[in-house]
């Protein structure tokens, strides 16, 4: 049973109830950094107030959290939405409760649907910025099955904030702008967004535009009047056509497609750390498996005396990171489809033979994956694209319910198509390329109404007594599970704040190169790390984007990660 945290003095929510809301076109204010018996953490503050008004509504959790989800369709087209899908770990009475809201590929999809006649991978544009990329959408449904088991709010008032924000309109920030340029191919590639984001000039709109999205209103007032059955029955048709009409081969969508689309609930994988207990999202994620696997092999480790200042930690940190991929990229995948050897993965003995493969004096020549108890015979390993079209939210709501919820379309701005006013995702380019290499079948092959792999981890961590004292999860592609990993000891093992272990460093290994973000302390560590036996570190701009409740004596602390704070201006 989960503690309510009755004993905690009551807070002020900073808005009112959801049937008044009326989404003001200006910059909404933070709210304040510790709230004692609930809390909201998302990547915008627009999205956080629309959580609020649900929490001051009497709604739970996951009122709230689908409420932000909503409203990012609106104020974050860029990173998720109603197009696309996402992954929710819901802590309760009932325990740990997952929910799977990926994508699924059409039933008509084969392993070749990536690769021309030569066998060699199609052109960007075909293969992204197409319908061969939009797998059929699961954030809807997924709300759908976790409004039916835990919502308290009424399914249509969860729709209020957003549509207000998409009628009467929301101010442009930086960080759109900055989106709308960099992935300018994509957010402009149909009339329809163009009108939305773009001037005559064919230039993003200035920050502080006042965007209006009248079209996303209208398709949210028909979900919010009929249901999910808006948007999977008598919806299907028409999503179907317009996907279908932009895939120029292999397995089109069909409304069936549509129609059979189903929300899962997933068993959880939770481990323990030293005295805690970690929960998060298992297949077709695969980021609960990597968080548990890194955070377990780093046990035998005193990362506390070591400290975030340490090249020794690093180095830790980075061996890890590559021995519990090199598993991810073999074993982890949609398991309706492929044996996943999830409880092998994670056991204790398998991941304490995998830790002692980490020498703190000198860096592994190359990780191998490993041979969990019951690991397929044959497996190839296989890649997908990062994903730079996700998001992140943590809610906690006044019965000490907690929800973590990762939502994406992929890329940013998915396929670039753009229907009933929100963009699809382009979610099957998660899928391997290759359906086999050298005659081996790959797990994360495309497969008929599969689903694609995914680094989503959103995780809840629990204390030795059983309280939730940390909701977290990060967006960010293949560095998704690194960022929580990386947090998760941050708060535990060096005594930081929410923010300050959301601000530590990205370090990653990819092969022999090590990416970090330029003037980190990690950066000034290279010539250290180098010469434990890491390669070359490659130097990026500063990355990032990770939401965390933490509790503290005093309440919650809602934190974000600064490198997006500083983008959310309006300046």
């Amino acid at each position: 049973m989960f503690r309510p945290y009755a004993l905690l003095a009551p807070f002020a929510l900073l808005v009112s109830g959801c049937a008044g809301y009326n989404a003001p076109p200006v910059a909404v204010s933070e709210p304040a950094p510790v709230a004692s018996q609930g809390a909201v953490s998302t990547a915008d503050p627009r999205a956080t107030a629309a959580g609020e008004a649900i929490l001051a509504q009497g709604g739970s959790a996951t009122d709230a959290a689908i409420a932000v989800m909503l409203a990012l369709t609106v104020v974050e087209p860029q990173s998720s939405g109603i197009g696309g899908g996402g992954f929710m770990v819901l802590a309760g009475d009932d325990g740990v409760v997952t929910f799977d809201g990926r994508e699924t590929a059409p039933a008509a999809a084969t392993g070749a649907r990536f690769l021309d006649e030569d066998g060699e991978p199609l052109p960007y544009t075909e293969r992204v910025i197409s319908g061969l990329s939009v797998g059929i959408p699961g954030n809807i449904a997924l709300a759908a099955q976790a409004h039916e088991r835990y919502g308290k709010v009424p399914w249509a008032d969860l729709f209020a904030p957003a549509i207000a924000l998409a009628r009467d309109g929301f101010l442009m920030n930086r960080r759109l702008n900055d989106s709308l340029s960099s992935a300018a191919e994509r957010a402009s590639n149909t009339e329809a967004a163009r009108a939305i984001f773009f001037g005559a000039d064919g230039a993003p709109l200035p920050v502080g535009t006042l965007i209006k999205v009248p079209e996303l209103a209208e398709t949210f007032e028909r979900i919010a009047s009929r249901g999910p059955s808006a948007m999977y029955e008598t919806g299907a048709e028409a999503l179907a056509d317009y996907v279908a009409a932009e895939t120029p081969r292999d397995g089109r969508m069909t409304a069936a497609d549509v129609r059979s689309y189903a929300a899962k609930e997933r068993d959880p994988v939770c481990t323990r750390y030293r005295v805690y207990k970690i929960c998060g999202m298992g297949p077709p994620s695969s980021g609960g498996v990597a968080v548990a696997q890194m955070l377990g092999q780093l046990e035998r480790f005193d990362l506390a005396q070591l400290g975030p200042q340490s090249p020794q930690f690093w180095h830790l940190f980075l061996e890890s990171q590559r021995i519990a991929y090199a598993d991810r990229e073999v074993y982890l995948a949609d398991q309706d489809f492929v044996e996943v050897p999830v409880a092998g993965l994670v056991d204790p003995a398998y991941i304490a033979a995998r830790s002692a493969l980490i020498d703190p004096g000198a860096a592994m020549a190359n990780a191998e994956p490993g041979v969990p108890q019951g690991a397929p015979l044959a497996r190839a390993d296989g890649n997908e694209p990062p994903e730079s079209g996700t998001t992140h939210f943590s809610i906690v709501d006044a019965e000490g319910n907690a929800v973590s919820y990762t939502s994406t379309v992929e890329g940013a701005f998915g396929s670039g198509l753009h229907f009933g006013g929100f963009y699809l995702n382009n979610e099957l380019t998660d899928f391997s390329s290759s359906p086999a290499i050298n005659g081996v079948p790959v797990a994360n092959r495309v497969e008929g109404g599969k689903r694609p792999r995914s680094s989503m981890a959103p995780t809840i961590v629990f204390d030795q007594d059983g309280e939730i004292i940390l909701v977290i999860g990060a967006a960010g592609g293949p560095t998704i599970p690194v960022q929580v990993a990386r947090s998760i000891i941050g708060v535990l093992d060096f005594g930081m704040t929410a923010e300050e272990a959301l601000g530590l460093p990205l370090i990653m290994a990819f092969g022999s190169t090590i990416i970090t973000e330029e003037g980190s302390s990690v950066a000034a560590m290279a010539d250290e790390l180098q010469a434990l036996g890491h390669g070359e570190l490659r130097l990026l701009s500063p990355r990032g984007k990770a939401n965390a409740l933490r509790r503290t004596p005093d309440g919650w602390e809602s934190a974000g990660d600064p490198r997006v704070a500083a983008m959310l201006g309006y300046e």
